[in-house]
């Protein structure tokens, strides 16, 4: 274990302020964090309010929002049936989905792979990336996070209308791949990909708060969007903006209240901080029960160079996350091939292999929980 990490007394002390700092100065409501080294829980805090108004205090079993922490669970999905033998990762996408063919600028039906979908380099983007007069937009693309009630074939028709943003294998475009993807699982399996992420990942772990549908909806935590003095509770059809990409994301926080809602491969699962950490920890030990060591490999391999910029500078992508290639260019403690993500709600992780380390903040708070101060000082806390 590097001598860098989780080395002294202190670290306990230095988390506490990091949750305490960010509770203090209004950059959270609530959150939930857990760190593991070598297996072990060393650290758990529950912090703030899972429903201000109400003064109902955050709980370490608190039910949060996943956005787009749902795409490593739905990756894993993926993957197990790759490896069963049903999927391959240069399959077209039009192998499972024949409707699905969004084109090209000149016109001209590129093909799309799982692999392209996989790692984002397909073409397709998303709505938040846009201005308002962007195809996407006027076509009413959903972003997995609002339109409830909206169905996965509907979606995925607005989505095939619109051109494509470049040519599938070309580059790195964060897009709506794992939707597709949702719809590419239903078609393999006869079934929904709510059923398929629970028989092929969250139920082989034991794993019961954790899914497409909310297990106890006393316990889910209501969310906040950052305003210049408090954060805002977040309402249905609430757009706010997205600065990195200038563009702006509309929540809709009853759509996994919904039903009829379809269960979006990249942002529309629920679970705790725990279940989370269950996940993870499983994929750092290496899969097992429901992947192999190899494919975990695969999965944990940078498979597009740090030009990819993932997760800004210095990160590459792999297969459901984000890889460190280079720690010197973010700059971070973490180790090279440390895995890490986040969700727009406020969600972030990492696991840091090389250090046995494993580090879940889940947050009702965004965009602070996902991109924020908060997800930087509870890394640096971890590390000397």
């Amino acid at each position: 274990m590097s001598s860098s990490a989780f080395k002294g007394a202190d670290v306990s002390d230095r988390l506490d302020r990091a949750i305490d700092n960010a509770l203090a100065d209004n950059r959270l409501v609530g959150t939930v964090v857990i760190v593991a080294r070598g297996g072990k829980i060393a650290y758990r805090r529950a912090a703030g309010f899972a429903d201000r108004e109400s003064q109902k205090p955050m709980q370490t079993d608190s039910i949060f929002r996943f956005a787009s922490v749902t795409k490593p669970f739905v990756t894993a999905a993926v993957m197990r049936l790759i490896e069963d033998g049903v999927v391959r990762l240069d399959d077209p996408v039009t192998r499972f989905l024949p409707d699905f063919q969004p084109r090209l600028s000149d016109g001209s039906v590129p093909v799309i792979s799982i692999r392209h979908l996989l790692t984002h380099t397909s073409g397709l983007g998303y709505p938040f990336q846009e201005g308002s007069d962007g195809h996407y937009r006027r076509l009413d693309v959903s972003d997995g996070l609002d339109q409830p009630g909206l169905s996965l074939s509907e979606n995925l028709r607005r989505l095939a209308a619109a051109p494509l943003t470049a040519a599938p294998g070309s580059g790195f475009r964060y897009s709506l791949g794992m939707d597709v993807m949702g719809g590419v699982v239903e078609s393999v399996t006869g079934g929904s990909l709510r059923d398929a992420v629970r028989k092929l990942v969250t139920d082989p772990l034991g794993i019961v708060d954790t899914g497409f549908a909310v297990a106890d909806v006393e316990r889910l935590a209501t969310n906040y969007f950052n305003s210049e003095s408090v954060p805002v509770r977040i309402t249905d059809g609430m757009v706010v903006p997205l600065d990195a990409f200038n563009g702006s994301l509309t929540f809709a926080p009853s759509r996994i209240l919904d039903p009829n809602s379809y269960p979006s491969g990249g942002g529309g699962m629920v679970g705790t901080a725990g279940d989370v950490l269950h996940f993870l920890e499983t994929i750092r030990l290496g899969g097992g029960p429901i992947l192999k060591p190899e494919t975990v490999e695969m999965m944990a391999t940078d498979q597009l160079g740090p030009q990819a910029a993932a997760c800004g500078p210095g990160w590459g992508f792999g297969f459901g996350w984000a890889v460190l290639a280079d720690p010197h260019a973010v700059p971070s403690p973490q180790s090279p091939g440390t895995l890490h993500w986040a969700g727009g709600y406020g969600n972030s992780w990492f696991i840091d292999r090389a250090n046995a380390l494993t580090v879940v903040a889940m947050t009702n708070t965004a965009f602070e929980g996902m991109s924020g101060k908060f997800v930087s000082d509870i890394r640096d806390a971890v590390y000397n």
